[in-house]
């Protein structure tokens, strides 16, 4: 009789694909809600009048509060359970956005985004690990993380298009309002269909001092590169917020290691494949997040295109990625090991990237953006698909929900890294290019506005360049670090054997 309910274990959960449609549009929405405020965000900023040096708050308290909040929002769902912690991300995250959409200031709107900021973080990880625990076969996990794979990959191309349709032909306030029937029918359908696992949560006291010093040590990190982007790297506020995210991140090391129930186990990051995954991913998406930022603007301020077009621009990317994630990364995730997507998958992204540092004024979108962008789709979802279901593979489902914040908060801060770094390179370099070229810049007329475009371009280039090197570098990290087999062939290499041992009783984790 005691042995009854590990069978139940095993057994597939029989409503996981229909779970797997609100868990996806829930993550659709999330990642949409990163990049349809961008398009908006000028006729926000008139309508509210928001002034030019608080413009930016209204996509840093967001991040800020996203960022800062991950991993506690991860041990929350795992306390609280995934289910309730989904749905209370949900609920939270429209009801932020019905303020956004109705905010008559600055600081409702600032407000606002802050919220919906933190309630992603409650949402996000706790959607990855319910996905996790409720898919038990490897391939049928191959299968899901494939879908989303596809819309983590995909969703932010998704959001230009709809950003710019829902600003030029309704009201940037519709931006907002748009995730309020996604945050609605994805709760409701979660409350009717999922079933969490039973014996999965974590029950152990939250570790207090472990969530302040997380929080204000990802958040003085964020905001650093933040600041960097618009103050320069040395700034002294910039140059005391990364002094100060080391010294917090240090302690907060040190006191998971001392603590009885800490809030990241060491062992979660520390096992060489989560850590070789965490690292890898961070990396990619510094790339990944220069390109859409130069992307657009190229398409944008160079070639003149409108909000919409430039959001149609992106879908060879979107179709490569939905390509890489489902029909390469999860057919051949079940036969081959995980760094032999991961790896090739950088580096054809990487080749994809190449191709855009040979952009000029003109350039034809047919020949050399559209395979640039197919590349680097299929590249990205090759490489993410396998990733994402590894980055949490062996750990006990207890921590699942704080290993899937891993991933996310490594996606975060290398968003935040991306955007600063690789704009700062490129700024750096169409100065320099003005300077050479002053005479022709000094003018006026059209002369001089070539030689603006053609600057603005070469900063692009040079940024690009950067990004190439950094997929190449992830790659180098995903072929060396990461060595489990195929998910069939059991426990990682180096896995903790708790972590082993429970992979026979419960469901793997797979972020």
């Amino acid at each position: 009789m005691p042995k009854t309910p590990e069978p139940a274990l095993q057994q597939a959960d029989p409503s996981r694909w229909k779970a797997l449609v609100f868990i996806a549009l829930a993550q659709l929405m999330v990642v949409l809600d990163a990049t349809i405020v961008n398009i908006a965000l000028p006729s926000a900023q008139q309508d509210l009048g928001i002034s030019d040096g608080n413009r930016q708050w209204v996509i840093t308290a967001y991040a800020l509060a996203f960022g800062g909040l991950l991993l506690f929002g991860g041990r929350i769902a795992d306390l609280w359970g995934r289910k309730n912690a989904f749905i209370v991300g949900l609920i939270g995250f429209a009801v932020a956005s019905a303020l956004g959409g109705a905010a008559t200031g600055e600081a409702m709107m600032l407000g606002a985004r802050a919220l919906q900021g933190a309630f992603g973080a409650l949402l996000a990880p706790a959607a990855l690990s319910l996905l996790a625990v409720m898919f038990t076969d490897a391939k049928e996990r191959a299968k899901a993380f494939g879908i989303y794979g596809a819309i983590a990959g995909g969703g932010g191309a998704v959001g230009l298009i709809l950003g710019g349709f829902l600003t030029e032909y309704l009201n940037w306030r519709w931006t907002f309002f748009v995730n309020i029937p996604f945050a609605v029918v994805a709760a409701v359908g979660a409350y009717l269909v999922i079933r969490e696992p039973a014996g999965s949560r974590n029950r152990s006291p939250l570790d207090i001092p472990g969530v302040l010093l997380s929080t204000a040590g990802l958040v003085a990190l964020v905001y650093g590169f933040t600041r960097a982007e618009s103050d320069g790297w040395t700034d002294g506020v910039t140059v005391g917020l990364f002094v100060a995210s080391v010294l917090l991140l240090g302690a907060f090391v040190v006191t998971e290691k001392l603590v009885k129930s800490p809030l990241l186990p060491l062992r979660v990051l520390l096992e060489r494949n989560r850590g070789g995954v965490y690292l890898s991913l961070g990396l990619a998406v510094i790339a990944m997040f220069g390109l859409f930022l130069f992307l657009t603007y190229y398409l944008q301020v160079v070639e003149g295109y409108s909000p919409v077009k430039t959001g149609f621009a992106f879908l060879p990317m979107i179709a490569g990625m939905i390509t890489g994630s489902t029909q390469i990364g999860a057919r051949l995730m079940t036969r081959v090991p995980p760094r032999l997507l991961m790896g090739p998958g950088f580096l054809l992204a990487a080749t994809g990237m190449l191709m855009l540092t040979q952009l000029e004024v003109g350039s034809s979108y047919t020949t050399l953006i559209l395979p640039a962008q197919l590349l680097l789709g299929l590249g990205m979802g090759t490489a993410f698909m396998p990733a994402m279901s590894l980055a949490t593979h062996g750990v006990d489902p207890a921590d699942a929900g704080v290993a899937s914040a891993m991933v996310n908060t490594s996606q975060q801060v290398g968003g935040a890294i991306g955007t600063a770094l690789l704009n700062t390179i490129a700024a750096s370099a169409t100065t320099a290019y003005l300077t050479s070229h002053a005479t022709e810049a000094a003018a006026g007329g059209p002369a001089a506005q070539l030689v603006q475009a053609q600057a603005m371009v070469h900063g692009y280039s040079s940024a690009i360049w950067w990004a190439v090197g950094i997929l190449a570098v992830s790659a180098v990290i995903a072929l060396t670090l990461i060595n489990t087999g195929r998910p069939q062939t059991g426990p990682a290499a180096g896995a903790d054997p708790d972590a082993a041992d429970a992979e026979v009783k419960i469901p793997v984790v797979a972020h």
